[in-house]
């Protein structure tokens, strides 16, 4: 079996990395290896664009069993507890598209640039259709943005358009190239913060990649011993 552990930075994963180095045999720089289970890690950089290449590029002519893609991210559910770590069953983009005059915004499907069941969208959503294959963790729907929001008036609308849980900023590049690549994948994603008026004192990241890591480290565990 050969995983692609996909985060958008290091420091989101170091805990993992210090787990692989230990535990695996090391063949290259970002490439471990347990029996027939290989590790291969890729570090996209921060954002849907740069996430969206970086993966699509590795899964050209690669043969990838499961990309695992971890990282943290604000909740929008204020049933959410900081720390707490979920399984991403759907995604949507929520700022690609037009601001209105009045400071609304229109994405591309309400403008009829792109059909709201275009492959490999789902009436406007990605879906992640393995998911029920995976029922360790409790679910939650992203939602992507190149600017996460910190404004009282942007989160209000924000929550309003769309439906969902947890803010990321690469989490539909991963749906989308892994849907379009037609490979299996898990979003996995650790609450470090609540979305909210900007105030970094309010968050624990830190907690947040522990739980990560943690579920992460147990996760290759289980694939290692199956």
């Amino acid at each position: 079996m050969r995983i692609l552990v996909v985060s958008a930075t290091h420091f989101e994963i170091l805990p993992l990395l210090k787990y692989l180095k230990e535990n695996f045999d090391q063949n290259d720089a970002f490439i471990y290896q347990k029996k027939d289970v290989v590790i291969q890690v890729l570090i996209t950089g921060v954002g849907l664009m740069h996430t969206a290449f970086a993966l699509a590029w590795a899964l050209k002519g690669t043969r990838i069993d499961l990309v695992l893609n971890l990282g943290i991210g604000g909740a929008l559910n204020s049933d959410f507890q900081i720390g707490e770590v979920y399984n991403i069953v759907s995604e949507q983009q929520a700022d690609l598209g037009v601001e209105e005059a009045n400071g609304s915004f229109t994405d591309l499907f309400e403008l009829e640039l792109l059909d709201r069941n275009q492959t490999p969208y789902i009436n406007a959503k990605l879906y992640n259709p393995e998911v029920s294959s995976f029922k360790f963790l409790p679910t939650a729907k992203g939602v992507s943005v190149n600017k996460v929001h910190g404004n009282k008036l942007s989160i209000q609308q924000l929550k309003a358009k769309y439906d969902a849980d947890i803010e990321s900023m690469e989490g539909a590049a991963v749906f989308y190239a892994c849907l379009q690549a037609g490979v299996q994948f898990l979003q996995i994603r650790s609450v470090s913060n609540y979305v909210e008026e900007r105030n970094k004192e309010n968050w624990n990241i830190p907690l947040a990649i522990e739980q990560l890591n943690k579920t992460a480290t147990n996760l290759l565990d289980i694939f290692c011993n199956t």
